[in-house]
């Protein structure tokens, strides 16, 4: 079992496809399948059933694509550590969609200008998704929103992951131009709550702030362009950072409840100590 082999089991877990694996690893396809089944062979167990071109982890390999995540971090992190020469390889960092359009565009300018050597991957998603992906390898760190009150369950595990603070973000209740101020749920006057992905924290502090409304049903959108035009429709309402709001065309043209400061949080799992991880929180604590 060498790293290498390791990587390439990684990649196809990833792709789901020995072709796409192959392409992003720049091996011929036989190669990636024969070293799959070398390694296949020396486990003495089956990583993959195999349901036409599409690759599935069995139960045997998603238990040890736990363990191949570990593995390469540690050899980067010893490679690190004998050859300080800075930064370099892979590094995947989970952001909530708002903290990616308003927050890392300049973070990542500057971190790519001071580190071309890493190879910086990002993904978008829902804080409880980025938690349950950095709890399983699948990230190095992650930006995520913190509730600003008990009963809301992230996913954070306390005992395997550390957090910090990077931003303060102003919660909004964005409304129609038409609809009338509210000063609490109980004032809204439409069908609809517009909102991003179960797993939000933003979604779960509006939909708490929402509780006991009836007839208030969830339209799940993909997008903040999308939910900010299903507000513009006069039947719904929506919610996100007001840092996301100043930067939406036709943002001016809506009407704004604040909820109140949430918290972004950098997490990363407890007692790693990836170089490419703390060149990534200069940069976010630079601005």
């Amino acid at each position: 079992m060498d790293l290498s082999s390791l990587d390439i089991f990684r990649t196809v877990a990833a792709e789901q496809s020995v072709t796409r694996a192959s392409s992003r690893l720049g091996r011929a396809p036989s190669n990636v399948t024969t070293r799959v089944q070398q390694l296949e062979r020396e486990l003495g167990v089956a990583l993959f059933s195999r349901a036409g071109k599409r690759m599935r982890l069995t139960r045997e390999g998603e238990i040890f694509l736990s363990y191949t995540h570990r593995l390469l971090a540690l050899a980067d992190e010893a490679r690190s550590a004998v050859k300080p020469s800075g930064p370099a390889g892979l590094f995947r960092v989970g952001a909530m969609e708002s903290t990616a359009a308003s927050r890392l565009p300049p973070v990542l300018a500057r971190f790519h200008a001071a580190w071309p050597a890493v190879s910086l991957q990002l993904t978008t998603g829902g804080t409880k998704g980025l938690i349950r992906r950095l709890l399983a390898h699948e990230l190095d760190c992650a930006l995520i929103g913190k509730p600003p009150m008990e009963g809301i369950d992230t996913g954070y595990d306390a005992e395997r992951l550390e957090a910090e603070h990077v931003f303060t973000e102003d919660l909004l209740i964005v409304l129609p131009s038409s609809h009338p101020p509210i000063g609490t749920a109980a004032d809204l006057r439409v069908e609809s709550f517009a909102a991003l992905e179960p797993g939000c924290t933003y979604r779960a502090v509006a939909e708490h702030w929402a509780e006991g409304v009836k007839g208030l049903r969830v339209q799940e959108l993909s997008s903040y362009h999308a939910m900010l035009a299903a507000v513009s429709t006069g039947n719904a309402i929506g919610v996100m950072p007001r840092s996301v709001l100043d930067l939406l065309p036709g943002g001016s043209g809506v009407q704004t409840h604040r909820l109140g400061p949430i918290e972004t949080l950098l997490i990363r799992r407890r007692g790693e100590a990836l170089p490419a991880f703390e060149a990534f929180r200069q940069a976010l604590r630079e601005g």
